[in-house]
């Protein structure tokens, strides 16, 4: 989605005490950037931070880091966490700029990243060779290992059938364990559950919305990320009678 860029995005954030782009000098010192320490939060692809903020605000128990690639989005992410805090700042959340793809570049295994959220992130559809720039493919997952806490967990929502349903074999082979999964939140019962402005929108077009809680499981992982492929590990189980998940 091509995003409308806004002249004011820049100097706002400039202007904005939570805001860093691009600091990759904090790598493996994110904790002691904040005031308390505190579990500590990831959310990639934060979008216009409609639901960030509501959460940020509600937990704040908890320090929350929120990346997104554009300033011109994270302009919309700073005015959505400016609005829901004021009068006051908010002391357990920072906004960053940043190209996920290269998240270990930012985090590294001292950072101890209890909690990721990745939210409807882009679904890469139209080709098979570009499912792995999905932010569930392994050669992301195996990245996020690198500098998750023992225990952390990946919450993952999306609208996308074949997104949902091709990252469940992403997790597993990545070393994830599920520990809850629902392929329609609204109906589930599941909370606390923060919606973003993208979730209203195909909910209300009676798309239904999935979700996964899935775990870091203490073990070796042995598949090349870069190499690996679901549709030829798909055939590859066919071929030998092997049953899919």
């Amino acid at each position: 989605m091509h995003m409308r860029h806004k002249k004011w995005a820049r100097p706002e954030l400039a202007a904005c005490p939570y805001f860093l782009d691009a600091p990759k000098e904090l790598r493996n010192h994110w904790r002691s950037r904040f005031d308390r320490d505190q579990a500590l939060h990831l959310e990639l692809g934060c979008g216009k931070g409609v639901s960030t903020a509501q959460m940020v605000c509600e937990n704040r128990d908890t320090n929350f880091v929120a990346i997104d690639i554009t300033c011109d989005i994270l302009g919309d992410a700073r005015r959505n966490m400016a609005k829901a805090f004021a009068p006051s700042e908010p002391d357990n959340a920072l906004i960053v700029r940043y190209d996920i793809e290269y998240i270990d570049e930012l985090f590294g295994p001292e950072d101890r990243v209890d909690r990721i959220y990745i939210h409807f992130c882009n679904p890469w559809t139209k080709r098979p060779k570009y499912a792995k720039r999905r932010l569930t493919h392994p050669r992301q997952l195996l990245q996020y290992r690198t500098f998750m806490a023992p225990g952390a967990e990946i919450w993952f929502k999306t609208d996308n059938d074949e997104l949902f349903e091709d990252s469940l074999q992403y997790f597993e082979v990545s070393g994830f364990s599920c520990r809850y999964l629902t392929r329609d939140l609204h109906q589930s019962g599941f909370g606390p559950n923060y919606i973003s402005e993208h979730e209203q929108k195909y909910s209300q077009l009676g798309v239904p919305i999935k979700m996964g809680v899935f775990v870091m499981e203490d073990r070796p992982v042995t598949i090349d990320p870069v190499r690996w492929n679901l549709r030829k590990q798909r055939r590859e189980e066919t071929e030998s009678g092997e049953e899919l998940p």
